[in-house]
């Protein structure tokens, strides 16, 4: 039998990131995958859906030109090759993920079906592999509810969308959240008629409300059409093509929306099936891994990274939590996973940009220490001059002008949350940030003006009232 250092399962980011780790330290590891490396990220995920966003903003852009003063145009395309461009981007990305790139970084990668059956032994294909340490890192699978008729109605979802390439002429979207917001932006942009159905009042129930609105304002501004506070009923084929979803609004009055294509973006849920892993003693719990705040499950030599664990569902998540889950079973000292400094981007157009806690979840946290420092973008020069005056930043404080967490909805959200979230990982204040030279003219000004409203209140309080007095007697 084989003998191995660290066995991980899932090539992931969690699983490559923690073999090569392992295997730079000298550590003998193995890394198992049903099929190809990369993860969700690669093939289904991140970097192919950032491609076909990227071809839908651009003819978005085309399309309304004369907002910069030039001669709009519809942009001829045709899906097929947007598709295309995508597959070749993924390609080329795909390098960073090749398994030989990672053999010749010393670990040994096997492709199979793993089965863990003991709590340091691994069978692959029927071949028992011994290891000191068992990384589970086999991320999510798309979760689909139990809707009447799904069970015998054809429909996308992101694992599949990918492989199309016939653009449906109208696209019914369940779910809106992150996901099921991506996609139906870039089939609207692409030319698609859009119905999105999401069960909750509000797009996606996770970020602020104001941010969820700008959002909705901007898809329905698009054409796209939105069904919030809908339960679907029931889903059924119609003429072997078509797709009617049957759907009741909160005031109990029932719909039938009908459309050439379905595609459910409800949710993922942790891959843990055909594993075996409550045969060895894995807690389970809702189908994820149950695991301690260093990532160590119940049964002591097996640890788990990434979307497997239940929790928050990204890339850069992912790539953490491996990191600390070698730190945690090589080394004596060990770390705990923390999240409420975990930033997070949803990219619509404008980009909805998080990280820690919420204004509301805030007041709940801390109560009346808590205040919010908002800035619109639609008085900034750059936002002006761009052309894109959508959207905001937010920054929520505690005491002592604590930041607690932020919100910047924005083209490019993403880019300009990073000082903010440096800020909180190194206990900086808020006025620190407002002490900040910023270049002008930027979209990061926003996060100087929304700082600087919080020296704006300490001048109208008691503070300012002694400030003034000084400077009058100074001068």
């Amino acid at each position: 039998m084989e003998r191995f250092d660290l066995i991980a399962i899932g090539g992931g980011t969690a699983g490559l990131v923690s073999t090569a780790g392992a295997a730079a330290l000298g550590l003998r590891a193995a890394l198992i995958e049903r099929e190809a490396l990369g993860g969700d990220c690669l093939w289904t995920g991140c970097v192919p859906s950032k491609a076909l966003i990227a071809s839908a903003k651009l003819a978005q852009r085309m399309r309304h030109a004369d907002r910069l003063g030039l001669v709009g145009a519809s942009p001829a395309h045709t899906f097929q090759r947007v598709m295309e461009r995508m597959r070749a981007a993924r390609a080329t990305v795909a390098h960073h993920d090749d398994p030989q790139r990672f053999r010749d970084l010393g670990v040994d990668v096997r492709f199979g079906e793993p089965t863990v059956v003991g709590p340091k032994e691994v069978a692959v294909d029927g071949k028992r592999l011994a290891t000191r340490r068992i990384v589970i890192a086999t991320g999510a699978v798309p979760s689909i509810p139990p809707i009447e008729g799904v069970a015998d109605t054809p429909f996308l979802t992101h694992l599949t969308a990918f492989d199309q390439d016939t653009l449906p002429e109208h696209l019914i979207i369940l779910g809106g959240g992150p996901i099921g917001l991506e996609f139906a932006q870039i089939y609207r942009r692409l030319g698609a008629r859009v119905t999105v159905v999401e069960m909750l009042p509000q797009l996606l129930p996770r970020e602020e409300p104001d941010a969820a609105e700008v959002v909705a304002g901007a898809l329905r501004e698009e054409g796209i059409e939105l069904h919030l506070g809908h339960r679907v009923e029931r889903v059924a084929a119609r003429n072997g093509s078509g797709r009617a979803v049957r759907v009741r609004a909160a005031d109990g009055t029932e719909r039938c929306l009908e459309a050439d294509e379905l595609f459910i973006a409800t949710g993922r849920r942790p891959n843990t099936e055909g594993l075996g892993l409550e045969a060895v003693g894995v807690a389970l719990d809702r189908g994820a891994v149950r695991v301690d705040a260093g990532l160590r499950s119940t049964v002591p030599s097996i640890w788990v990274a990434g979307d497997v664990t239940g929790g928050l569902q990204f890339t850069h998540v992912a790539d953490y939590q491996a990191k600390l889950v070698l730190r945690n079973s090589v080394f004596p000292f060990t770390g705990k996973a923390r999240y409420d400094r975990i930033p997070w981007v949803t990219y619509t157009d404008p980009e909805v940009a998080r990280v820690g806690l919420t204004e509301a979840e805030a007041h709940e946290r801390e109560g009346d220490a808590v205040a919010a420092w908002r800035y619109d973008f639609d008085d900034l020069d750059r936002a002006i001059v761009d052309g894109e005056t959508r959207g905001f930043v937010k920054i929520v404080t505690g005491r002592k002008a604590r930041i607690l967490g932020a919100t910047i909805v924005a083209g490019g959200a993403g880019n300009l949350l990073t000082p903010i979230v440096l800020a909180m990982q190194q206990g900086i204040a808020l006025p620190k940030l407002s002490q900040l030279v910023y270049p002008y003219p930027t979209m990061a000004e926003g996060i100087k003006r929304a700082a600087d409203a919080y020296y704006r209140a300490k001048l109208q309080g008691r503070s300012g009232i002694w400030l003034r007095r000084v400077v009058r007697w100074l001068s």
